[in-house]
C-alpha cells in the first residue's frame, strides 16, 4: 500500500507553466487589498468556489482541528464567516479566539494564509446573516446542533422539514459571525520551477511590515 502511494504521489504533476505573474514590488501597501484584487481575478478566472476556504482552529488540548467554511464578508475588521457557536469549531473559538485562514487557488497557484484574533458579531449582526442564509440552510440550523451524533431513526430531512414551517418568523440564538483581524497574511505565488513568490505582511503599528520568504 505504502509504496503504490508513494508511485502515485510521484505521478502528480507540478504545476504549469502559463501561472499569472507576481510581482511583490507592485504589492499595496495593505494585504487586503491585495486579496481583494487576487480574489477579484480568481473569480474573473473561473476558479471554482474562491470563497471557500480552510479554517484552522485548537481544541481545549491544542490539538489542531480544520474544515472548509465561506468566506462572507471582507472589510477593515477582516475576513468573516459564520456558524453556530454550539458547533465543534464555534465551542473551540469561544476557549480560543485565534484561528488561521487558507485559501488555494489549485488553477491559478496560488495560496493565501491568514492568521489572527476572532471576534464575535453583535446580535443584530448575527441576526442579520442568519436571515439573509437561504430557508432551508435556516431550517437546517434550526433543527439540530451542528456535527452532533444523528441517532438511529432520526431523519435530518424530517427535521428540516418540521423547522421549514414559519422560519421566516425564527431567528437562531447561536447563529454567529465571527471575524479573523489578520496579523500575518501571507500570498504564495506558485512557479512551474518550484521558484516560488512568498510576500507575507505583518501587523506593524497602524501599518504593516512587507517581507519576501524563500519559497
Amino acid at each position: 500500500m505504502s509504496e503504490s502511494v508513494r508511485n502515485l504521489l510521484r505521478g502528480v504533476p507540478a504545476f504549469p507553466g502559463g501561472l499569472p505573474p507576481f510581482d511583490p514590488a507592485a504589492a499595496p501597501d495593505s494585504p487586503l487589498r491585495l486579496f481583494t484584487e487576487w480574489l477579484a481575478a480568481a473569480v474573473d478566472d473561473g476558479v471554482p468556489a474562491p470563497h471557500a476556504m480552510t479554517l484552522s482552529t485548537a481544541d481545549d488540548d491544542g490539538r489542531p482541528d480544520a474544515r472548509i467554511v465561506i468566506l462572507r464578508d471582507l472589510d477593515e475588521h477582516g475576513f468573516s464567516f459564520a456558524t453556530s457557536s454550539d458547533s465543534p469549531k464555534g465551542r473551540q473559538l469561544q476557549a480560543m479566539p485565534w484561528a488561521a485562514l487558507t485559501f488555494f487557488w489549485q488553477p491559478v497557484g496560488r495560496q493565501i494564509r491568514v492568521r489572527g484574533p476572532v471576534t464575535q458579531g453583535s446580535v443584530e449582526e448575527n441576526d442579520a446573516d442568519f436571515r439573509r442564509r437561504h430557508p432551508a440552510a435556516r431550517a437546517l440550523v434550526l433543527a439540530g446542533e451542528q456535527s452532533a451524533v444523528l441517532e438511529e431513526g432520526e431523519s435530518v430531512s424530517a427535521a428540516v422539514e418540521r423547522e421549514l414551517a414559519g422560519v421566516d418568523r425564527k431567528g437562531s440564538p447561536t447563529w454567529t459571525v465571527y471575524t479573523v483581524a489578520p496579523e500575518r497574511v501571507e500570498f504564495w505565488q506558485a512557479d512551474a520551477e518550484r521558484r516560488h513568490t512568498r510576500l507575507r505582511y505583518e501587523r506593524a503599528g497602524n501599518g504593516w511590515r512587507r517581507e519576501i520568504l524563500w519559497p
